[in-house]
């Protein structure tokens, strides 16, 4: 793995470690895709790091139950606004 590769996945894991962030919402602060966090964090910090890896399991497990949550609000808010 290439070293600037590495860096950004032991950023991207401390970002989500300290903020709980969602995939969605570290990949805007980081600028990179969805699915480039989800393989940073799935696939490559296994490789680094197995304890990072499972703390952030961990917070995205509990993003993804809560997302239906999420979107019921996004939605609400979106036709509250408009009506």
């Amino acid at each position: 793995m290439q070293e600037y590769i590495q860096k950004r996945v032991l950023e991207i894991c401390a970002y989500i470690l300290e903020t709980g962030a969602t995939v969605r919402q570290t990949a805007q602060v980081f600028q990179v895709s969805k699915s480039t966090v989800h393989k940073d964090m799935t696939e490559r910090l296994p490789s680094l790091n197995k304890e990072l890896a499972r703390e952030v399991k961990k917070i995205l497990d509990i993003n993804k139950s809560e997302r239906h949550l999420r979107g019921g609000e996004a939605t609400r808010k979106k036709y509250k606004e408009l009506g």
